[in-house]
């Protein structure tokens, strides 16, 4: 399973960076700024930490917490432990963060404290799902909850009594027990929302993601002494693979910024001489029109990779005119394809860059299952960066893997002569909202148990601020005076802010086909908010 890999396994990528980069600046939070060898210290105590745990090979250990240097710590120490990684989106409530524990079988679990004004501890406790594989739970945070007698023997800890825990664990059982790890095993279970409205766990290897990301790296000319503003969520392979793992590869250093704010990009971009800017097209054109744009010294900013079903030609042109950045690529992937599918190549006309997500990386095939050339059809993708299948479904799996190893993406997109690939629309009418995936599905379910509602379709609508947001189309059970107001204020009690639809219209009936689907095209065609 190594191949060609330079690293065969995250943790051998750690202890490389360690030793290649040792005095160079790792990473970067407020006043804490820590060097690469300090980084490679850090995640072996950490580790150490896991294996005094009684973490084993294997064994699925979750992260819930914002981009941060415990997040980036915790992860890679539980990697180099031999654990599969799970990160959670910092958006979900308790119960939608239990789900996702209680599908992945976690046996120890990184929380942040509290994180925008929510307790997760807090939040996690409170949830009504049952988590008997939950053995531990780790609080980033200088305090942790008292272990009660009825959860069940769980232990809660504080990060620094977890570390304290290890110390009994040489260096030389951390190195021994990351020595162990194949390529080929599972380093990371990513969970997706898919059509049935429940979270899917992609299962991706330490060999596909260091290959797919090696390849990142190298497209994007990604290099040593790069400052590299990390404000993609951690949870999601472009936050942690195409961020942390691509760092650790060329000795950039990693800025995480747990929360999109734009005067906060723009003061860390001028103080902080940051030179990559990944993320969605929001964030940058959100740069771009900032009235205190001028007031910051951007000058050393030379990267940007987007991605998104449309990206303006606008932006790609204000980028490179406006704050004169070298490089302004696009790209294509999903959680189930290691994250990572096209890039645009650096030289590239900005029109192809603006208007396709780039052409197949190398070592992949991608192919639209389209009536002719040119037409739109169904994206397929075959190759290294293909996820073995979901986690312990093997059902969910078939539906998406043909027996010859193409990935059925359930996205239509468009194939140019020269293998360029625009995505037009979304099969699983998934609309995207301010950078994260919303899927109507998994947001229908939810509204369906609010004990008002009989009925309902979810479909995304534009948004001047956030690209799209969510419209819910709701029948009322009868005797119901429930308001669309109440709806809507329900909803953010109980799903991810993202996921609440911003809109919602009563009506009589959904329309459906004779099959008994309901016709969101119909729905579309009545317009939006």
């Amino acid at each position: 399973m190594r191949g060609d890999l330079e690293w065969g396994t995250v943790p051998e990528l750690v202890r490389a960076a360690a030793e290649r980069y040792g005095e160079r600046e790792a990473v970067v939070e407020g006043r804490t700024r820590i060097t690469y060898e300090e980084l490679g210290e850090r995640v072996e105590r950490a580790a150490a930490a896991c294996i005094a745990s009684g973490v084993e090979p294997g064994d699925r250990v979750g992260v819930w917490a914002p981009n941060t240097l415990d997040w980036i710590v915790s992860a890679l120490g539980a990697v180099t432990a031999g654990a599969v990684l799970v990160p959670l989106n910092t958006r979900f409530k308790g119960s939608e963060a239990a789900y996702v524990l209680a599908r992945s079988r976690a046996k120890l679990l990184f929380v942040t404290g509290t994180f925008l004004g929510t307790s997760y501890v807090a939040s996690l406790r409170r949830a009504d799902v049952e988590l008997p594989l939950l053995e531990q739970v780790v609080v980033l945070a200088d305090t942790a909850p008292d272990t009660p007698a009825d959860d069940g023997g769980r232990v809660w800890r504080t990060w620094k009594d977890f570390l304290a825990g290890g110390e009994s664990v040489s260096g030389e059982t951390v190195r021994a027990r990351a020595a162990a790890i194949d390529p080929g095993s599972p380093s990371d279970i990513i969970f997706t929302s898919g059509t049935t409205g429940r979270p899917k766990g992609a299962v991706i290897t330490h060999a596909q993601t260091l290959r797919g990301y090696g390849i990142w790296a190298d497209l994007a000319g990604l290099r040593e002494g790069d400052r590299y503003l990390i404000v993609n969520p951690f949870f999601h392979t472009f936050g942690y693979k195409a961020g942390i793992i691509t760092c650790l590869m060329r000795g950039a250093t990693m800025v995480p910024q747990p929360v999109f704010n734009v005067d906060t990009v723009l003061a860390n971009i001028a103080a902080e001489r940051i030179s990559v800017l990944p993320g969605p097209p929001t964030l940058h054109q959100s740069l771009l029109d900032h009235p205190q744009r001028e007031s910051h010294d951007l000058s050393a900013l030379r990267l940007v990779v987007t991605g998104a079903a449309v990206v303006p030609l606008q932006l790609v042109e204000r980028l490179r005119g406006e704050l004169g950045v070298g490089t302004v690529l696009t790209a294509y992937g999903l959680s189930e394809a290691s994250g990572i599918v096209t890039m645009c190549r650096q030289g590239e006309e900005a029109e192809v860059i603006a208007s396709t997500s780039g052409r197949a990386i190398p070592g992949t095939e991608v192919r639209v299952d389209a009536s002719a050339p040119g037409e739109p059809g169904e994206v397929l993708v075959r190759g290294f960066n293909v996820m073995s299948g979901y986690f312990e479904d093997a059902e969910a799996t078939a539906e998406v893997l043909t027996a010859d190893g193409w990935l059925r993406t359930g996205d239509v997109g468009v194939m140019s002569e020269s293998g360029h690939l625009r995505i037009t629309d979304r099969i699983k009418d998934m609309f995207i909202v301010g950078g994260f995936n919303a899927y109507p599905a998994e947001i229908e379910q939810l509204l369906g148990l609010h004990p008002d509602v009989a009925d309902t379709a979810v479909i995304g609508v534009p948004d001047g601020r956030l690209g799209e947001v969510g419209k819910a189309y709701v029948v009322r059970r009868p005797g119901s005076v429930a308001t669309g107001d109440d709806l809507i204020a329900w909803s953010r009690r109980e799903m991810a802010n993202y996921k609440v639809p911003r809109y919602v219209e009563f009506v009589g009936e959904l329309p459906r086909n004779a099959s008994g689907k309901v016709v969101k095209g119909e729905l579309r065609g009545r317009g939006g908010g």
